[in-house]
């Protein structure tokens, strides 16, 4: 991952309003456990996690529970705790794409998968044969194989500075990887990541809508027409579209 990448939570949220708005009504992710664990730490964050969020949280798309974790610490080194809010494992992140992944999103259902393939342009879409839920299962068992050839240990078990060193690893395409770039799964899984902050908490993520309320989005209200002609900033309690039900 790029050095610029690394910036902080508050000049992140400043400059990512429009996709975070997008991300919170819908777009392509939306088409989008009780197995025994381990008493790790991510297990017990993910606990806490679910409590505090009144969400039930169960996995439907990963059967094993190291899979799981190396996507929980990778998400969230890309979008971390800090003062100014939760990070992506609180938010429920990785649970979100866990089931965007048992789903359309993860199937590619109504995409067109017919080859020839090849390496596409920034400005084109999905380009390798791979269902998006093969191609996480491979780019998450890449990232720990080289965490592993790199420090020994499994990606969950690095400090933060070492999963940070291999993230950046898969964003220049350095890590081997069969079918697709690194790279290419890297900014699959950081779009993810983010729609995953962002989206309505009805898809699992955006626990207790705390990613609108760390940039201040209303959420999904009807309308405005009570406060539109205000001329002051008006900070609204963000509304969830299962409020609406």
């Amino acid at each position: 991952m790029s050095d610029k990448m690394f910036i902080s939570r508050r000049k992140f949220l400043k400059t990512t309003g429009i996709t975070a708005g997008l991300a919170a009504v819908g777009g392509s992710l939306i088409a989008f456990e009780t197995a025994e664990a381990k008493g790790n730490d991510a297990h017990n964050t993910h606990t806490a996690a679910q409590k505090n969020s009144g969400i039930p949280r169960a996995r439907m798309f990963f059967t094993n529970v190291l899979d799981f974790n190396i996507l929980s610490a990778a998400a969230e080194r890309i979008f971390p705790k800090d003062e100014l809010g939760p990070g992506a494992v609180e938010l429920g992140v990785p649970y979100f794409i866990d089931h965007q992944l048992a789903g359309a999103y993860g199937y590619n259902a109504r995409e067109y998968m017919v080859g020839p393939h090849f390496e596409g342009a920034p400005t084109q879409g999905y380009q390798t044969p791979l269902l998006r839920k093969d191609l996480f299962l491979q780019g998450i068992a890449a990232i720990n194989k080289q965490a592993k050839t790199q420090y020994k240990l499994d990606f969950p078990d690095l400090s933060p500075a070492q999963q940070d060193d291999i993230l950046k690893m898969c964003e220049k395409g350095d890590i081997k990887t069969d079918g697709f770039k690194s790279s290419f799964f890297f900014s699959v899984f950081k779009s993810a990541v983010i729609a995953g902050v962002y989206a309505d908490p009805m898809y699992g993520g955006n626990a207790d809508m705390s990613g609108w309320k760390m940039k201040q989005y209303p959420g999904a209200r009807m309308a405005y027409t009570d406060i539109i002609e205000s001329d002051k900033f008006e900070n609204i309690e963000p509304i969830s579209l299962a409020d609406m039900m």
